[in-house]
């Protein structure tokens, strides 16, 4: 599976746990939704990984990507202490400039 740069960055990011990696895959005025909230720039980024894997504690594996609409669709298994774990959920990301400029999970 071939992932665009930054989306690889962020998955890298997550596996390792770094979230100082996974905050320069964003833009400055990044966007992330998730959970139905939104999370504006990479300060804001960084502490929704932090709640997320101390809430969480997480793993997510690619298992497919796609093409739709202009963003890069990727399938992951996502797993850890919530109820219904393992599922997988689309990352949707939007890229500008080389950065991850939004990012919505569902």
């Amino acid at each position: 599976m071939i992932l665009p740069q930054p989306v690889a960055a962020f998955f890298a990011a997550e596996h390792e746990d770094d979230v100082e990696a996974l905050g320069r895959c964003f833009a400055a005025d990044a966007e992330v939704r998730d959970e139905g909230r939104t999370m504006k720039g990479v300060a804001a980024i960084k502490r929704w990984h932090l709640a997320a894997k101390d809430k969480y504690h997480h793993t997510i594996v690619p298992i497919d990507v796609l093409e739709r609409g202009g963003q890069t669709v990727v399938i992951a298994t996502v797993a850890g202490d919530f109820p219904g774990s393992p599922v997988n959920l689309e990352h949707i990301f939007g890229l500008r400039g080389g950065k991850i400029a939004s990012l919505e999970i569902r």
